[in-house]
């Protein structure tokens, strides 16, 4: 075996892709700080009881474990920024009323959580704490969309959640955790049969609920009438009247549960043709904090830079300068002036003139006249 492969669905990242990265995690992340969102950077892993606290199975399952030589504890590799950022503003910030924060950062998997996904993702996102409102809710989703739309990425379809009403239908259902789990999971994937089985009727039917927000409509009618699932369904028509902006087309999926079990309210996920994973998922998390001894109000999204990064259009690299190799203050001058403007010059090094082309040099600096110019 050669020495230099990397593990399944780990990969490096080249110049080209790299730099669209780069250019996608500036301008989010600028998006963010003009939405008064505060950046923090958690570490990439701490102690397995603090990094999984208040969090589900999934999560788990999801993280990488090792041992702490230094304490002989348990240490896990975050597999999602959430439950570090949750414990940020419980404990270090720990502020009274809103707060307002943004992350950035690899993550790691166990195992790829879709088919288009590496193991590695780079995370970023938002969140909102300290608001129970659907203002709140509303915020988040207007700025995910807003984030979606600094990729270029030119379709894009919100679908909208709420957990509540699958926790109303099942809260009596009686089933073990095993069983809940299968439940659960039969739901996500629209598994009529086997939700039915396990849920009975009612269960069964919210894998149909699906459409426009005549979905909502349906659900009224269709749905037994509990106070919870009038409330649930409530929200979601407010979000998604308020949600809609031209180029998004919103949608209503009862089946969408959300993603690591530990949402306790509306979610939601974004879609566009070409990828058959979400390409940003997000929803209220209430109780995450619990666990912290401050179960704050929250909510929030991520999305994974290499993804967006994948399906969004190629911008054009810039234009790059090629500047000999000479001892010349005027030459240094003119070199020093093109990269404050913000062009790239490339000084070639001496003997190097064979190996041209693999600069990948459109112009030179070239004297001429007395001066210093791009030809």
């Amino acid at each position: 075996m050669r020495r230099w492969l990397l593990p399944e669905h780990i990969e490096d990242v080249l110049p080209a892709e790299a730099r669209a990265i780069e250019r996608l995690r500036r301008e989010i992340l600028d998006l963010f700080e003009l939405h008064g969102y505060e950046l923090v950077a958690p570490p990439l892993l701490e102690y397995l009881e603090s990094l999984l606290s208040g969090t589900g199975r999934d999560l788990d399952l999801a993280t990488f474990k090792l041992v702490d030589q230094l304490s002989g504890r348990m240490l896990g590799v975050r597999a999602d920024h959430t439950p570090q950022v949750a414990r940020i503003d419980a404990h270090l910030l720990n502020r009274e009323g809103v707060a307002r924060l943004c992350y950035c950062g690899s993550v790691l998997h166990t195992v790829p959580a879709g088919m288009t996904k590496m193991r590695e993702p780079i995370q970023i996102g938002a969140e909102l704490y300290g608001f129970a409102g659907l203002e709140a809710d509303v915020e988040i989703v207007r700025l995910m969309i807003s984030a979606l739309k600094k990729t270029g990425i030119a379709r894009v379809q919100i679908d909208l959640g709420n957990p509540g009403i699958y926790r109303a239908l099942t809260e009596k259902s009686g089933l073990n955790a095993e069983e809940s789990e299968t439940l659960f999971h039969a739901v996500q994937q629209k598994d009529a049969p086997a939700a039915g089985e396990l849920g009975g009727p009612a269960v069964a039917l919210l894998t149909a609920l699906n459409g426009g927000r005549e979905t909502i409509t349906r659900a009224r009618k269709e749905l037994p009438s509990l106070p919870a699932i009038g409330v649930a369904l409530n929200a979601l028509d407010r979000l998604a009247a308020q949600c809609e902006v031209p180029g998004v087309d919103i949608s209503v999926d009862l089946a969408e549960l959300g993603g690591f079990n530990y949402e306790s309210g509306l979610v939601f996920a974004a879609f566009t043709p070409g990828s058959p994973d979400a390409i940003a998922r997000g929803g209220r998390y209430d109780e995450v904090g619990a666990s912290f001894g401050r179960a704050r109000p929250a909510t929030g999204f991520t999305m994974d830079l290499r993804q967006l990064a994948a399906l969004a259009p190629k911008a054009e690299a810039k234009g790059r300068i090629l500047a000999p190799a000479l001892d010349d203050p005027a030459l240094r001058d003119a070199i020093a002036q093109l990269r404050e403007a913000g062009s790239v010059v490339v000084v070639e090094m001496p003997g190097t003139e064979k190996n041209r082309s693999e600069l990948a040099c459109e112009n030179r600096l070239e004297m001429k006249d007395g001066k210093w110019r791009v030809t």
